[in-house]
């Protein structure tokens, strides 16, 4: 038996920005797919999340693309809709999507605060409020969002820390109203990984050098390690683990500036 078996999960942000890039949102669903849930993969690029269900097809699991946009409590309403239709319940819901927000309060311009504030935050508002009472109807069920170190060490990306932020606390919220329905709700804070999002933009090997060996491991993180993270969260291995924040950062958080 997987560990994920006869589990269903949605997981938003299932693509990737790079056509074969690892991100966090693809990892989980490849891992939770592997472990035997049968997964949504949610993108509001469906040509993103078909790349993802091909790699869970060659491994001969289960997986639908869903194009949706957060954002939207429709496209959300819609997206749990589905999930339910295939495959009757809905057990796991993986908050992958989000986007960077660079600058002080004083040089960011305000729609961009808004604009970050609307994916980051409100965007996984959106899935949970509509995933919980399915979740509820299935008996139970694990949230995992994804937030960031920024939002315990900011560090002059403070549109994006305070989102996620924002995001540990929704977590903490979600795990305290829905555990009488036997949700629970975890959240997961990557350091500097090595993600597409990270490297779409391009980076140069000094800068990839430099964010490695910020960690007390230096090893480069990446999405897997995320990915792996979500998986635990998600399983019943962790069923007496609710509203915590997992940094996975190879102790970033530990390690002083240097002088």
């Amino acid at each position: 038996m997987g560990r994920l078996e006869d589990k269903v999960a949605i997981v938003t942000g299932a693509g990737s920005q790079v056509d074969d890039g690892i991100g966090t949102g693809r990892a989980a669903a490849v891992l939770f797919a592997r472990e035997g849930a049968r997964v949504l993969l949610v993108d509001r690029k469906p040509e993103a999340a078909e790349q993802t269900r091909e790699l869970i097809k060659q491994e001969g699991a289960t997986a639908e693309v869903f194009a949706a946009d957060v954002t939207s409590s429709e496209d959300c309403a819609a997206m749990v809709a589905r999930a339910v239709e295939l495959w009757g319940r809905l057990d796991i819901l993986d908050n992958n999507v989000g986007i960077g927000g660079r600058g002080t309060v004083v040089d960011v311009e305000e729609e961009d605060w808004e604009r970050v504030m609307r994916v980051n935050v409100t965007g996984m508002m959106l899935a949970s409020k509509h995933a919980v009472p399915a979740m509820a109807e299935s008996g139970g069920g694990a949230i995992v969002n994804i937030a960031s170190i920024a939002a315990m060490r900011p560090r002059g990306l403070t549109p994006y820390s305070v989102s996620k932020g924002a995001v540990i606390s929704l977590t903490q919220a979600l795990a305290v109203d829905h555990a009488r329905d036997g949700i629970r709700a975890n959240c997961i804070a990557p350091g500097p990984i090595y993600t597409p999002m990270v490297y779409a933009g391009g980076m140069s090997v000094e800068l990839r050098e430099r964010r490695k060996n910020a960690s007390l491991l230096r090893i480069e993180g990446s999405g897997w390690d995320v990915g792996y993270a979500a998986l635990f969260l998600a399983s019943d291995e962790a069923r007496y683990i609710t509203g915590v924040v997992l940094p996975v950062d190879g102790g970033v958080l530990l390690r002083g500036p240097e002088r």
